[in-house]
This record gives C-alpha cells, sequence and structure tokens, in this order.
C-alpha cells in the first residue's frame, strides 16, 4: 500500500494520498487549503491516476481544496450527508474566520466552491476504490457527519485510519462548534473507535500519527471512556 501525506494550509490540515501501489489509481483524502501543489507532487512521482476525494468532515479546513482537486482530474467528492451541506457554500458555512476573510486567501477561482460531482452516503458503509477496500464509518461529533475511513488490515499488513478530526495523537476533536454534540463523540469513541485493533495505525486530520493501541494506553479521553466516566471532549484547538 502507497499513502503519502503532507500537513497544508494555515490550520496544518493533513492531506493524505493513498494508493494499492505506484502507477495505480489513487483517493485523495481531505485537500485543504493549499494542499494541491502536494497532491499533484505526490501524484506525478509515483505515476498515480486519481478516481475520487474522499472527505471525513466538511469543516472548510479540510474541503479548502475539494473543488480544484475534483475538477482537475474530473473524479467526484465523497462526503457523509449530513454534512453534504457545507460543501454547497464552504466559506459561509465556517466560524474561523469571517467569509470575506476566508474568500481574500483563495487563490483560484475554484477554491471555496461546490465540486459539480458530489456524491453522499448515509450511513457506514464499504467500498472498493483505488484497489482498496474502504470501510467509511459514520463517526458524530466534532460534526453530524464526520467518518473515520478505514482499510482492514491484509496480508499482514496493520489496518490503516484515517481519523479525520474525530481521534488524535493524545486528544479528540472539539465538539463545542457548530455541529458538534459530547454525547455523540462519546458514542463514537466507544462503538468506532474503542474496538479497533491495538495495532491500527490512525492518521488523524491534525498532528503526527499514532496507533489504537497508544492512545488506548494514554489518550486521556479514551481512558476516561475505558473506566466508565463520561467524556467531556476539548473546547480548545481543531
Amino acid at each position: 500500500m502507497l499513502i503519502q501525506g503532507f500537513p497544508a494550509g494555515a490550520w496544518g490540515t493533513n492531506c493524505y494520498v493513498a494508493s494499492a501501489g505506484p502507477g495505480m489509481e489513487c483517493v485523495v483524502i481531505d485537500p485543504g487549503q493549499d494542499s494541491i501543489d502536494g497532491v499533484l507532487s505526490i501524484v506525478d512521482e509515483h505515476r498515480l491516476k486519481p478516481v475520487a476525494v474522499l472527505l471525513t468532515h466538511g469543516h472548510i479546513d479540510h474541503i479548502w481544496s475539494v473543488a480544484p482537486v475534483a475538477a482537475g482530474y474530473d473524479i467526484p467528492a465523497f462526503i457523509h450527508s449530513a454534512d453534504r451541506y457545507r460543501l454547497a457554500d464552504p466559506a459561509g458555512a465556517s466560524v474561523m474566520a469571517s467569509r470575506e476573510h476566508l474568500l481574500s486567501m483563495t487563490k483560484g477561482a475554484l477554491e471555496l466552491t461546490e465540486p459539480s460531482d458530489v456524491r453522499t452516503f448515509d450511513t457506514s458503509v464499504s467500498m472498493q476504490i483505488a484497489g482498496l477496500d474502504v470501510v467509511i464509518n459514520h463517526a458524530p461529533g466534532h460534526t453530524e457527519g464526520s467518518v473515520v475511513l478505514t482499510v482492514p488490515a491484509t496480508g499482514g499488513e496493520a489496518a490503516i485510519m484515517f481519523s479525520g478530526d474525530v481521534l488524535f495523537a493524545g486528544s479528540i476533536g472539539r465538539t463545542d462548534l457548530p455541529g458538534g454534540n459530547a454525547d455523540s463523540m462519546e458514542a463514537t469513541l466507544g462503538s468506532v473507535i474503542w474496538p479497533c485493533d491495538d495495532d491500527t495505525i490512525v492518521l488523524p486530520g491534525h498532528g503526527q500519527q499514532t496507533t489504537i493501541g497508544i492512545e488506548r494506553a494514554s489518550n486521556p479521553y479514551l481512558r476516561q471512556f475505558a473506566q466508565g466516566s463520561g467524556v467531556q471532549a476539548p473546547t480548545r484547538g481543531m
């Protein structure tokens, strides 16, 4: 499996390109601000053919460049139906800055616009795409339509989870932004995150990679969950 990622833009949002191997089809995950050149570089270096953009949720720092990436390769963008409305007006749906300020940060007319081909899923699904088996689990809490994308373990390789802003190294996503819900986050941690194998590699939306085992042992929000107490999600950061 070929996976390369990089932090992009003012918010340091991790954008990933995933493929079964060089010279094959690939998916682009969460192309945020200033991610276009990074995507192009990875695609060209490994002779890849993008076939879809997959979005872990609809916050602007994760969808900033979805329209130009999708248009440039003539590919669809996938998002959970509960976050679909955020793609219709990315700047207007943001609480991170004023619409005018956000638009002043764009580099091209297609940025911060709605992709022409948007496809949605309403619940957890499995799909085969770009030579990969991808399990898409609805994981609300950070937003209504947050998901985690998991490529199951195979051939001796550990499972890979693209956790978006649900799980970070040492923390979890905020629940105090519009669409966030602490009760939903607690349910997500219990039903989606906690049951995963310890060796599952977690590639989050921000910050460094980790594993489920490390987070199970050291993440204070998961420790609280393991002890049977409620999870109080953080109110700072992304």
